[in-house]
């Protein structure tokens, strides 16, 4: 085999290599594909919104105009806010609920953003829109403080709920992210506080 053939050969197995692990990491076909969830909302009623904000952990006591029946699960609405877009384009609203029982979850509903891999679900003590109000240096922040993981993104489309740990203190959470793991960037983001 002659030099220049084996130079060729190497350059192309060593552009092969990179092009393979290049697929891997960055997933690009997940641009392409759209994961669709439709969960259903919890039965029961709102009942109004916190008067403390996030960091109420008790349900109110009932008015005494109060005609829901007894039987019928109630929830308080602690705090929601709208998607902005962060590294992708985000739309939707989060909204963070209260039990009666003292449990607490994050519903997102007209949920959108991109597909991609490695993205998760958190509620984060950083300003929704970072501080430069989703300039390029604020997509990287959320993991700079305090912030409570969810669980993967069940889908880049939909609505879907997600349970908020019951040791997790809300106190100074800002915000509720979508955020890559892989990258270190957010998606989107909604302001909770």
């Amino acid at each position: 085999m002659s030099r220049k053939r084996t130079i060729w050969l190497s350059v192309g197995g060593v552009f092969l290599v990179v092009v393979v692990i290049g697929l891997l990491l960055f997933q690009p076909w997940l641009l392409f594909i759209d994961d669709k969830v439709d969960e259903a909302d919890e039965s029961g009623e709102v009942v109004g919104t916190a008067s403390d904000g996030l960091s109420q952990t008790s349900f109110p006591e009932p008015d005494a105009g109060d005609t829901g029946t007894a039987d019928q699960p109630r929830r308080v609405e602690l705090t929601s806010g709208d998607f902005i877009d962060a590294e992708h384009g985000t739309s939707g609203r989060a909204i963070i609920y209260l039990r009666e029982d003292g449990t607490r979850y994050l519903r997102l509903e007209g949920f959108e953003t991109s597909n991609g891999p490695d993205v998760h679900v958190w509620i984060t003590d950083q300003k929704s829109g970072g501080d430069c109000d989703g300039c390029f240096g604020s997509w990287d922040i959320y993991d700079d403080g305090d912030y409570v993981r969810l669980g993967e993104l069940k889908g880049n489309q939909g609505d879907q709920n997600y349970e908020i740990p019951g040791d997790a203190d809300l106190e100074g959470m800002r915000s509720v992210v979508i955020w890559c793991d892989q990258f270190n960037v957010a998606f989107g983001t909604a302001a909770i506080a």
